[in-house]
């Protein structure tokens, strides 16, 4: 093959250059390669071994202590949400017992005060009924007497209509109490 020559004046290579290829793969120099590629990478792991492992490490140790120490103040703070939360059932508990007792009691003393109360306003109104009852009695009594005084009257007046003779009122009160009893 020729080389060939474009418009721009680039020359691709042909069949000449073509034995050489890739230099890497070109096996007059894989002894060079080799001594490099041990040289460098024992550098490189010199490099490593010496600067940046020991950092890592200590990078890796202060996470492995600050880990461990998390680890721990969450189990403390655990144990102690736990130690508070028992605590806290416990008061709990211990103010709903004084708060059922002092219902209790409050529930006792307002029905002994309601119990009294209403004694008292039984007492009270049994003494208003029977004071209510004899005023009623005395009232029955004084207007019986005025019903025997007013019939009487109605008797005498009946009497003087009808016979024409005028009764006197002693008389008609007698006659009046015959009829009644």
């Amino acid at each position: 093959m020729q080389d060939i020559e474009t418009t721009e004046g680039i020359v691709v290579p042909g069949e000449e250059h073509a034995e050489g290829g890739l230099p890497q793969m070109n096996a007059e120099t894989y002894a060079s390669q080799l001594f490099w590629l041990v040289l460098t990478f024992g550098f490189l792991l010199v490099v490593l071994s010496k600067v940046a492992l020991p950092k890592i490490g200590s990078v890796i140790a202060a996470r492995k202590d600050r880990i461990t120490g998390d680890l721990e103040t969450a189990e403390r703070l655990r144990k102690e949400a736990s130690d508070a939360l028992a605590a806290y059932e416990s008061a709990l508990a211990s103010a709903r017992g004084r708060a059922t007792t002092l219902a209790d009691e409050k529930r006792k003393t307002v029905n002994a005060e309601m119990d009294r109360l209403k004694a008292a306003a039984d007492a009270q109104t049994q003494t208003a009924l029977t004071e209510a009852e004899a005023r009623i009695e005395e009232t029955r009594k004084r207007a019986a007497g005025h019903v025997q005084q007013v019939a009487s009257e109605a008797a005498a007046d009946i009497v003087e209509r009808l016979i024409g003779e005028k009764v006197s009122s002693a008389d008609a009160l007698q006659a009046v109490q015959s009829i009644r009893g």
